[in-house]
């Protein structure tokens, strides 16, 4: 059990994930995301959770592993292409994990997600949420644009933000 990381989670609240993401900055992700899929026919999503509670929290479940399961719950997988990608912030950790469907990881690998985390993370460190949310969502668009031109109309998934 580790007790710092239990407490700040618990002392995350939710006044502190609308304090990083205001509707202001909720609005210019979504309009981030829109602008990027009339460039690709990929699918991106933008979650952000302040904390893990109950089991997830006991049971000592990482960023990446909670990702994966809202990877599967929002049914990234679900695109014609295999070409979802997931943003997630988990913000009591400062944890920040990409996850491509296999389509798209495929042709574009581990490494530019990666770096794409990285910048959006040095940005997160001096309270710039928006700008290094918003820089990553185009970042990560123009890698699927690369490899997944604009063909069709339709949207597959929601472009807002998804705030837990």
């Amino acid at each position: 059990m580790n007790i710092p990381r239990m407490s700040r989670h618990l002392l995350t609240t939710p006044w502190r994930v609308r304090r990083a993401f205001p509707p202001s900055a909720l609005r210019a992700i979504r309009r981030a995301i829109e602008e990027g899929e009339r460039a690709h026919d990929a699918e991106i999503r933008f979650v952000v959770e302040g904390a893990l509670h109950g089991a997830r929290l006991l049971h000592g479940q990482s960023a990446r592993e909670r990702a994966l399961e809202l990877f599967s719950h929002l049914r990234m997988w679900d695109t014609e292409h295999r070409n979802g990608v997931l943003i997630y912030l988990l913000l009591a950790d400062h944890a920040l994990e990409i996850i491509a469907d296999r389509g798209a990881h495929v042709k574009i690998g581990a490494e530019p997600w990666q770096e794409i985390c990285r910048h959006m993370q040095a940005a997160f460190s001096h309270g710039e949420y928006q700008k290094g949310a918003v820089e990553g969502i185009r970042a990560v668009s123009r890698h699927l644009g690369s490899h997944y031109p604009a063909r069709k109309k339709d949207n597959e998934l929601p472009d807002g933000p998804v705030v837990l």
